[in-house]
């Protein structure tokens, strides 16, 4: 197995401006997400699905552009945001399940992305967006849920499915986004 790039190898700095935007499309988009993932389309799927792979989006574009330890600071920093704008706007439960599968999933996906960007454009996101949006979902659903009289196992798997289609069509927009350092 071929080893893995330094994490710091042939990668811009990125600018200040750059890590803003970074941050705050992650707090907003994981803020959207934690007061959608309140409100059911029906027994299987909440709003919440929808919005939520943007964020590994987010993370796969600093990754590829800047390297994994800038897409880590955004995670961390866009966590933060999102999680104290979160425990403001959604229930604690929410915030705090969100929080933790949040950061354990895009730590992952940030990992998982960096050891597979040598490969076909593709490969990296889509396989880093999967592995992360289960982890994802297995913690989110099952602090946030378990144990209530909601249908949560339904609309964990439904958001599962969801994340899982957007990730597959998050593709297409990775690709716009990344095309000038790809060619």
């Amino acid at each position: 197995m071929p080893t893995p790039p330094s994490p710091h190898a042939d990668f811009s700095t990125p600018s200040a401006t750059r890590m803003l935007l970074g941050v705050l499309a992650m707090a907003l988009v994981v803020l959207a997400s934690n007061i959608l993932v309140q409100y059911p389309i029906n027994d299987w799927l909440t709003w919440g699905a929808i919005s939520y792979p943007v964020a590994y989006l987010v993370s796969d574009l600093i990754n590829r552009s800047h390297g994994p330890v800038p897409a880590r600071r955004v995670a961390w920093v866009g966590f933060a945001v999102a999680v104290a704008a979160s425990l403001l706007l959604a229930p604690p439960r929410i915030a705090i399940a969100s929080g933790a599968a949040f950061i354990l999933s895009q730590l992952f996906d940030i990992s998982v992305f960096h050891r597979l960007r040598q490969g076909l454009w593709w490969k990296a996101p889509l396989i880093a967006t999967i592995l992360a949006a289960i982890l994802d979902t297995f913690v989110f659903w099952s602090i946030a849920f378990a144990g209530g009289s909601d249908p949560w196992f339904t609309w964990a798997l439904g958001d599962l499915g969801v994340k899982l289609t957007m990730g597959l069509l998050l593709l297409l927009p990775f690709r716009l986004l990344t095309w000038r350092s790809v060619h």
